[in-house]
Parts: C-alpha cells; structure tokens; sequence
C-alpha cells in the first residue's frame, strides 16, 4: 500500500503567517504525526501548496512531495500527485490536519478492502451534528457522498458522515481521476464523486470519531493536543511510569520511559526522548531529544540534545545544551549550564558554572563560579580536564587550554596556559594589605562632612 497525504490548504482559520500542518502537537508538527503514522503501512506521498517550501522543510528526507497549485479541491489534490500512483497499489488517502487516527482503524480499513476486492472502501461514522460533512447515501450496494452544501432536505437529516479516509485501488485511480469534474457548487474536484463512480465500494463505521477530528483553528488544535496528551499518559501511566499529576505534564509521542520512573508535574517532554527505569523526571523540567539512563534526577531544569547515563543527578535550575554527555554518577547542581562538553565518571559541578566545549576526565570537582572562557569573539576553542583535577570556585579557564591530571587550580585564578599533571597553578594579583586604610578612608569622608 501507498499513502497519499493532503496537506496543501491555506487554513485562514489559524490565522497564522505559517502553513496549517506545520502547528505542533504536544511539540510535533501535526504534518509529521501524519507521516510517522503513514509509514506503518508504506512508502508516503505529500500533497503541498500554500507556502510549501515550508511545509517540505519539515518532512524526512524520504517522503516524496507533490505541488498543488492553485488549490481545487481533494480530487485535484490526488490529481496533482498522479505519478504518485501505480496500478498495483492500494492508494491509502491522509490528510496533514487529521494528527489523531490510530494504527488499528487504517489496519482495520485495509484489511476490510482487501478482503473485499474493492475499488473502494470508505471509513465514516455515526455524528451527533453532521453539519458540514458529506453524507453516505445508500442505494443497496451502491454508495455514494453528497457534500453538506450540495444535499437536499432530507439527505440533510442522515447522520452516517464521509470522515475523508478512504483506500482506493490505484488501478481505479488512474482510470478514473480524469473523469472528475468541477461542476458544483465551489467549482472544486471532489474526491468524493470517485465514490459514485466506483462498482464494489466498502465502509468501515469508525466507533471513536475523534480520531478523525480534524483542525480549522488554534481551538481545535487545543482540543486535540488535549486528547493526545490524555492517551499518551494514560498508555504510560498502564506501562508501569508514575504520572503524579497528569493534568500538568506533557508527553509527546516519541517518548519512551522505562518503568518505575516518577513524571512529577510541570514537566514537558518532547521529541525523540528515552528515559530509563527508576528515574526522578521534574517538577519543572523541559527535556527535548534526549538520551537518559537509569535511576537518574532531574528537577526544575532544562536539557536539550544531551546523553545522560546511569546514577545521574541534575539540578536545580541547570541547563543542558545540546552536545552534553554526563557519565555515570556525574553531579550537575544549580545554575550550571553545559555546552558540548563530556563530563566523566563521578564529576561534580555543583554550582554557578559554565561549561563548554569541554572535555573532563573522571572524578573531577569544578567549584562555584567557573568559566570555561571558550570563545574569543570569533571562534570557540577546547578546554579539557584530566582525571582527580580540582578546580578551585571562581575559576576562568581561557581556552584552548589543558589541565592535567591531578592538578590543582586555586580559587579565583585565571588559567592561560597548560598546567602539567598534579601540578598547583595559581593565576591571579598578589594580595596588597594597607593597615587603618579603610578607617583613614571614612575619617577623611566624615571630615568633609562636617566642613559642608
């Protein structure tokens, strides 16, 4: 099977400088929902127009993509993606703003059609108000879709509605798609009248409609995030994670937690994440595209593009940019920030630091308040530290430069060059004792005082 996905309409309703199917679900795109669910089922077809450099920038590199231009309606759509369809394929038809359907019903859909031969086969449902929706208009095995603004009286009054997913024959395909035409009431090329036109036409009554809920504006894009956000913790939560609070945590759906792992609240995860058992994720706590292990804590922070193994702890209030590696039992406090560094075994910064483009050995203790001072207003530069190094508080590292290891670097010093192994390096001024200096000081002031 092929999946074709629509995704070139304007959607005025977002009111948005950006295309519709670029807005994001629990922080992915909605555009790529639909793909990763097309690709279970096999090779993905995009249909774009309005502003499709855009909507191309974020498909994988592998999804073919089709230009409608001007936009005429979903029978256009399919027309434009012609070469898309081949003869001995079933043609799964998608759309780019309906993120919500599950594998099981195209599974379901698929299975149906094949089974029955048919040129055909259409997934509807049951609405309480299908204003707006194509009803199915049966004729004993003839079915056919008349659109809401083309139904009469009493075609209005069926219930039975056209949720727009269908799989056709692409041999149906390419001998019919010619034949559509746009005379009716928008002048558009309706997909539906393919329905008409087919002899063996098949239904799969889709039972949770909301999975074929699309997004006209950024209040049904709510809606949905909602629901997605629901199953996603609910599928955790019975896989054995604690969620303490579900109402204020978000999950995206390329997350994957081990066991036993606590999700406390105000804690968003999104992107390509793995987090391991035992873990202490948030309160407080983004974490984007990551790796983590087992049995690590991380409270109130921020990690993005990092590697974090076993026995970790981060936080308070640490960042970790993208680059970051954290070896086994390394300990990252408050207000320390990391920047494509690798930090080894049983390293400690637990305070007020910055480190970049750094590369530390194992057993390392970097004090409060030191900088690896990595970029010179042009270009950024290495800083590496050896294993049992010690860097005292306040320390400016100004790269490229190497600490050896075992070697001591005193508080408050500025290093500019090597130091060797299990050396001490001191960098800053002698210290200037002046006795009664400061009393001198406040005599004078007070003198002058008076004196006004």
């Amino acid at each position: 099977m092929k999946v074709l996905i629509l995704a070139a309409g304007l959607g005025k309703r977002m009111k948005s400088k950006y295309p519709k199917v670029v807005h994001k679900i629990l922080g992915k795109p909605m555009i790529n929902w639909v793909v990763d669910l097309g690709k279970k089922f096999g090779e993905v077809g995009v249909v774009v127009g309005h502003k499709a450099e855009i909507v191309k920038s974020y498909l994988p590199l592998d999804v073919k993509t089709y230009l409608q231009e001007p936009q005429l309606g979903t029978g256009h759509a399919v027309m434009c993606a012609k070469q898309f369809i081949t003869a001995g394929d079933d043609i799964l038809i998608l759309y780019g703003d309906v993120p919500l359907l599950k594998p099981e019903t195209i599974e379901k859909l698929a299975q149906t059609h094949a089974r029955a031969k048919a040129d055909v086969t259409v997934l509807t449902f049951i609405a309480d108000d299908p204003t707006g929706y194509g009803r199915i208009i049966r004729n004993g095995e003839k079915i056919r879709i008349v659109e809401h603004k083309d139904a009469n009286e009493e075609q209005l009054k069926i219930k039975e509605v056209n949720s727009g997913i269908y799989v056709f024959s692409g041999k149906f395909l390419l001998e019919n798609l010619d034949k559509l035409s746009n005379n009716n009431a928008q002048g558009e090329y309706y997909l539906t009248d393919l329905v008409e036109m087919a002899s063996k036409v098949e239904t799969v009554l889709l039972d949770d409609p909301v999975q074929v809920s699309g997004v006209n504006d950024r209040v049904q894009l709510a809606q949905l995030e909602s629901v997605a956000k629901e199953r996603i913790l609910k599928e955790l939560m019975l896989s054995g994670v604690t969620v303490v609070d579900p109402a204020s945590t978000f999950v995206g759906p390329d997350v994957k937690i081990g066991i036993d792992t606590i999700i406390h609240p105000f804690t968003i995860l999104e992107g390509n994440i793995t987090i391991g058992e035992d873990c202490e994720i948030g309160p407080y706590t983004r974490i984007k595209d990551s790796t983590i292990g087992n049995n690590v804590k991380i409270m109130r922070s921020e990690v993005e593009g990092a590697i974090i193994e076993n026995n970790v702890s981060v936080g308070p209030f640490a960042r970790l940019r993208e680059g970051t590696v954290l070896k086994e039992k390394v300990k990252i406090g408050n207000f320390v920030e990391t920047k494509k560094s690798v930090i080894g075994k049983n390293s400690k910064a637990q305070h007020l630091t910055y480190l970049g483009d750094a590369t530390i050995g194992e057993d390392v203790n970097i004090g409060a308040g030191t900088i690896t001072c990595n970029y010179d207003g042009y270009k950024k530069y290495p800083t590496s530290i050896g294993d049992g190094a010690f860097i005292g508080s306040n320390s400016s590292l100004v790269a490229p430069v190497k600490i050896g290891k075992g070697a001591i670097v005193g508080a408050g010093s500025v290093i500019t060059e090597d130091v060797p192994d299990d050396a001490l390096a001191l960098g800053r001024a002698r210290q200037v004792i002046k006795d009664n200096w400061a009393k001198m000081k406040r005599e004078a002031m007070e003198n002058a005082n008076h004196k006004e």
